[in-house]
């Protein structure tokens, strides 16, 4: 809405100002003593008189005496006509009286249009020539044309004009400019003002404050010669008048404004086009952060992911637990960097959006593949990736560790057997038979049904051996090969026993036909021998047996077992009094009948005095005997125990070695219960904290109470509480490596993994920075844009409760949510409300500033841009502008159109 500003005028008791115009209001004391003193008249006629000429001028013409030179209206409505570039009505050509008040009527009537409410001044007044009535008329229009449009820091007119020569002359010494009339008698203000814009006119430093005539003459002369500015004043007249005239000075005051006014443009528009191209220069180096910083972390995860997918497995158990730690270190070392790398690059982000949003520039748009979408999803399948290698990692080792428990297994069984097997294929392929009495043959026929007996009874065991290669092949253990071929030599080597097993059993029938005695007790002590002696084998292989188990459960179960079979040991020893009962009953049978007994039992190589040996002791010699019990209720270990075998080591010596075993492993299984329960104890606090402060940092950042900078406080605080429960988690680390160290894969005590706690860790330390940097960007917001902490928080009132029309909803959508993804951020809408609210620099305004740079031309040359900018913007400007190619384009002219439109990303306009 346009204001008209009505300027009343009264002389003499006729001019008058309106209330409207503050400038006018001090001034009551012109109105009529002093436009009656002789000095001020004399200043007045003079400057008013070449103010005039000063624009007539221009139209070829000036006048000589001002109360006589406008009595016939003519020059009158030239002078309006020059200084306002409009066209009056056609004057009239008479030279009649009432020719003369027509032509001065149309001047007057044209002044009122403009807003000038005349009081008391007549047409008749002007052709009668009062001088007094035309002075005050040509002042009413010096007001209006040359003072009124003055606007400098929200001041207008007269005030506006002070406060421009005030800023102009401020470091100037002995200057200071406080009114239009005593400020300006030494000269020195004047000068001031020429030095300030053309330091190349006057040395400001050779003037003197006690030669103000000098200084005013100076500054006349100067103004004259090379600013077009015409003598309006006399020095002399000045400095002798106690208080010089303020109309005069005002009027010549303000030409040095118009004067100065280009210069004023140009600087202003250089100033505009600084600030916009250092905006531009700081978003440039941003851009090319942001872009520098995602092709470092998007090469890392590109270098990282072969290495977490490859699943070449180690054929030892040292190697795999090497590589479990090497995914440890990368966890604990490598990767923490990283996941701030990629905080801050999201932080540089939507920083980097704000501020081109604050300067009303396009939205950045990162390279292809570099996007902050791009960075998530590659950090997404680095993640998955990772949580894949670290189930492979242990399975891997829970697949080795049962490798080298079936290894040991094999090479155990397989020892026995050899050692069992060892002669046996000698002593059948023996023809003994052929030259044995009847009672030698029947005593080979019964030892070799006794040793078919032994055989069958280790017929379980091959099987058991064939079992253990097949598990070793299936779970591609590394020393298959040796394995299989052991193996193969076991089964090949026991079809041959069974081959020459079955040959002799036919030979031995053959030849049994032929003789008929035999001794029944030596064949009841053989046939109940063998078994007994096959069980007494048996039972020292199973105390000595093997056992993995990752549970108290499992380990209770083999101490149950263990007492069933120690349940048994009464009833074997019967049978073993039975046994030695049948050789007490041979040996009294001989001693009865006188019978000789030579030789050893010829049913079976065990004699009475192997069953009580083997019974009471097993005794290898001076050998060692060594146990074996890999134990894997945690991490691998090895126990060994080992026996020197100084005297015979007795069954029932076993058997509490076997408890003692067991004790232990129960003793461990307790101590992995202990890890479980720690590990619990922590995350299952850990856990409920890290959610705990996910809200209360999401409550801080939607709190409409408080400053920005208090909430910035409170987040600060809380990321300062985070740092230091880092301590916690990194406990809670030590504990979950010592759990994996003793493979430990379950924990029934709490739903929390590690892994669980890393990705809340991780989210927390995300969230509270990203919240810092929201506020931080709604700081810059409200700093830039002059938002008030009350506008704020209405901002954030209107952002909770929303409610538009359908058509203004959906215009405002597009702005918040461009990409359509039905959620609106609280910084997004602080943004919208501030385009909304706010002016900021456009590509039209910039245009505009190098239109003014360019001297209305629509190209601009390099020595304009070196000449107005400084250095670095100036080549700023030239490395990017491109050709002009218009018409009348000047050698080395540049398009500052185009370039204008490319900072804010739009079109040529």
């Amino acid at each position: 809405m346009t204001t008209v500003i009505e300027t009343q005028v009264q002389y003499n008791n006729t001019y008058m100002m309106s209330a409207t115009e503050s400038y006018m209001t001090q001034e009551d004391d012109w109105d009529r003593d002093l436009l009656l003193d002789p000095a001020w008249e004399k200043q007045q006629r003079k400057t008013f008189t070449a103010w005039c000429n000063s624009h007539l001028r221009k139209a070829g013409t000036q006048i000589e005496n001002i109360e006589e030179d406008f009595r016939n209206g003519l020059k009158l409505m030239l002078l309006l006509e020059v200084i306002s570039g409009e066209r009056l009505p056609k004057p009239d050509k008479g030279k009649m009286r009432f020719h003369k008040i027509a032509n001065v009527n149309k001047a007057l009537d044209y002044i009122s249009s403009k807003g000038v409410k005349l009081v008391s001044i007549g047409a008749e007044e002007i052709v009668d020539g009062n001088v007094k009535m035309t002075l005050g008329m040509i002042w009413t229009i010096i007001l209006r044309f040359a003072i009124q449009d003055i606007s400098v820091e929200e001041t207008s007119a007269k005030e506006g004009l002070l406060l421009w020569c005030q800023r102009k002359t401020a470091p100037y010494r002995n200057v200071n400019v406080q009114n239009f009339h005593i400020s300006w008698k030494d000269g020195l203000a004047l000068c001031a003002l020429i030095h300030r814009h053309r330091p190349d006119l006057i040395d400001y430093s050779k003037l003197r404050k006690d030669d103000p005539i000098g200084n005013l003459n100076t500054a006349f002369e100067v103004a004259e010669k090379y600013l077009d500015i015409p003598k309006m004043l006399d020095a002399e007249d000045i400095v002798n008048t106690p208080k010089p005239d303020e109309k005069a000075i005002m009027t010549y005051v303000s030409c040095f404004y118009h004067a100065f006014a280009g210069a004023e443009q140009a600087e202003t528009a250089a100033n505009r086009i600084c600030k916009v191209l250092a905006v531009n220069q700081e978003n440039e180096r941003l851009m090319e952060e942001y872009e520098k910083l995602a092709s470092e972390l998007l090469e890392w995860i590109r270098r990282t992911i072969p290495w977490l997918e490859n699943r070449v497995a180690e054929q030892t158990m040292r190697a795999m637990q090497q590589k479990l730690e090497d995914f440890r270190d990368y966890r604990r070392v490598h990767k923490p960097p990283r996941v701030q790398e990629k905080c801050q690059l999201e932080i540089n982000f939507n920083t980097l959006q704000t501020k081109l949003r604050l300067s009303n520039r396009p939205a950045f748009m990162p390279s292809e593949g570099k996007m902050v979408s791009d960075i998530a999803n590659a950090w997404k399948g680095l993640e998955q990736v990772e949580k894949g290698y670290e189930e492979w990692l242990l399975t891997e080792i829970r697949r080795l560790e049962r490798l080298d428990h079936l290894a040991e297994k094999f090479k155990q069984k397989c020892g026995l057997h050899e050692s069992w097997t060892t002669g046996k294929e000698h002593l059948l392929s023996q023809k003994d038979y052929e030259t044995a009495s009847l009672m030698e043959i029947r005593a080979l026929m019964r030892k070799h049904e006794a040793f078919e007996s032994d055989l069958a009874a280790h017929q379980d065991r091959v099987e058991q051996i064939a079992a253990i290669a097949q598990e070793l092949n299936e779970l591609d253990y590394h020393d298959a090969a040796s394995v299989n071929t052991r193996c193969q030599g076991i089964c090949d080597q026991w079809d041959n026993l069974g081959t020459l097993t079955q040959k002799r059993r036919d030979a031995l029938e053959r030849v049994e036909k032929l003789w008929e005695t035999i001794d029944q007790l030596y064949l009841e002590f053989a046939k109940r021998a063998a078994p007994f002696n096959n069980w007494m084998d048996g039972a020292m292989e199973d105390l000595q047996d093997m056992f993995i188990v990752h549970s108290i459960e499992e380990i209770q179960s083999l101490i149950t077992a263990h007492d069933q079979f120690k349940a048994t040991l009464p009833e074997a020893d019967k049978e073993r009094i039975a046994i030695m009962g049948i050789q007490n009953e041979i040996t009294k049978i001989a001693q009865t009948y006188g019978i000789k007994l030579v030789g050893v039992n010829p049913y079976t190589v065990l004699s009475p005095q192997d069953i009580t040996n083997k019974w009471e002791a097993v005794s290898t010699d001076t050998q060692s005997s060594q146990l074996v019990i890999y134990l894997t209720s945690g991490c691998m270990k090895r126990l060994r125990c080992v026996f020197l075998i100084c005297r015979p080591l007795q069954v029932k010596q076993l058997v509490p070695l076997r408890d003692q075993m067991l004790q232990e492993e129960v003793a461990r299984q307790q101590a992995n219960e202990r890890l479980r329960r720690s590990f619990a104890a922590q995350a299952n606090i850990i856990g409920p904290w890290i959610q705990t402060k996910m809200e209360e940092i999401g409550h801080v950042s939607v709190d409409i109470a408080g400053s920005l900078e208090e909430q910035m406080n409170n987040l600060k605080q809380y990321e300062q509480n985070i740092i230091n429960y880092k301590s916690n988690i990194d406990k809670l680390e030590g504990d979950h490596q010592l759990i994996q160290e003793a493979l430990i894969f379950d924990n029934k005590h709490t739903n929390y993994t590690m892994e669980h706690i890393r990705v809340g860790w991780e989210q927390l330390l995300t969230t509270i920075a990203r919240t810092i940097n929201e506020v931080e960007n709604q700081i810059l917001t409200r700093d830039a844009k002059g938002i008030s902490q009350e506008q704020l928080n209405e901002f954030r009132a209107s952002f909770n409760h929303f409610d538009r029309g359908e058509v203004e909803f959906a215009r405002i959508m597009t702005l918040v949510d461009p990409n359509n993804t039905g959620v609106v951020t609280f910084q997004a809408f602080i943004d919208f409300m501030t385009r909304e609210t706010a002016e900021t620099d456009t590509a039209e305004q910039v245009m505009a500033s190098f239109k003014i740079l360019a001297s209305d031309k629509p190209y601009i040359t390099m020595e304009e841009l070196r000449r107005e900018l400084p250095p670095e913007q100036a080549e700023y400007c030239i490395s990017r502008m491109t050709k002009y190619v218009g018409p009348e384009a000047a050698p080395g002219a540049l398009d500052y159109i185009s370039f204008s439109s490319a900072l804010y990303g739009e079109s040529d306009l």
